[in-house]
């Protein structure tokens, strides 16, 4: 059975595909599209992994850029379950795989110094910020620090990038110092970063950055990318990320 009980089929963002979500599982959001959109790939061939896949929404997205192989990780098997029964509807189970394991863990599975390229959209908020909890398992794992922390994730990405790769994340602007620090600590040196802004005049509310394992320093830092007009409606830059 394709989609389940509580499940319903949903449009991938612009593209012609179809991603399998629930009301009782954390849904993707606009990050998964930003980061798969921001990320250096390699078009023809390579290897990729997504850490904290989710119910696969990146990796989805990144089959539209690269004919490369995707793994995504994920700790819960519910969502796993569901990544790659939306990967069966699209017919890309020869490319995209999601196995479900730790984050810590993913080196130790899937091989050390063996990737292009790292994604990961990880839990936002640390563990104690319990005023933000939800009540909801599946979405406080997604949300919080509680089974996987930043440097989890930094780390094992340095564990499973070539030297030369490209690791990448989405994160809120507040953890910039953290992510950058963590970063150099595991021999990814930051190259790229682009700041999200939901309207015009209002605070960054994303952030993006990639960086090369074991790369020379320099930072290039991208055009703000704001997402809204003031009447609600995209801006043209939204518009030509979801329209690729």
């Amino acid at each position: 059975m394709t989609v389940k009980q509580g499940e319903r089929l949903d449009d991938l963002l612009g593209r012609p595909g179809k991603i399998i979500q629930s009301d009782d599982v954390f849904s993707f959001s606009l990050d998964a599209v930003l980061l798969a959109e921001f990320v250096w790939v390699p078009i023809q061939k390579g290897n990729l992994v997504d850490l904290c896949a989710g119910t696969g929404a990146i990796p989805l997205f990144l089959s539209y850029r690269t004919k490369g192989s995707v793994t995504g990780i994920e700790i819960q098997p519910r969502l796993v379950d569901m990544a790659n029964r939306s990967i069966a509807v699209n017919r890309l189970e020869h490319r995209l795989q999601i196995i479900e394991g730790d984050v810590k863990e993913a080196a130790t599975r899937l091989g050390h110094a063996r990737y292009d390229v790292v994604t990961c959209n990880p839990p936002y908020f640390l563990a104690n910020e319990t005023s933000l909890r939800n009540q909801n398992e599946h979405h406080t794992i997604a949300r919080h620090e509680v089974l996987c922390t930043l440097e989890d994730c930094i780390q094992s990405a340095s564990q499973l990038v070539k030297p030369g790769g490209k690791v990448a994340f989405v994160h809120r602007p507040e953890r910039l110092l953290d992510i950058v620090t963590l970063m150099r600590t595991y021999r990814i040196e930051p190259k790229r970063m682009q700041l999200v802004y939901p309207k015009a005049g209002r605070a960054a509310n994303t952030l993006l950055i990639e960086g090369s394992k074991d790369g020379k320093a320099g930072l290039t830092i991208l055009p703000p990318l704001i997402v809204y007009e003031d009447d609600d409606t995209y801006t043209k830059t939204m518009r030509d990320i979801l329209d690729a």
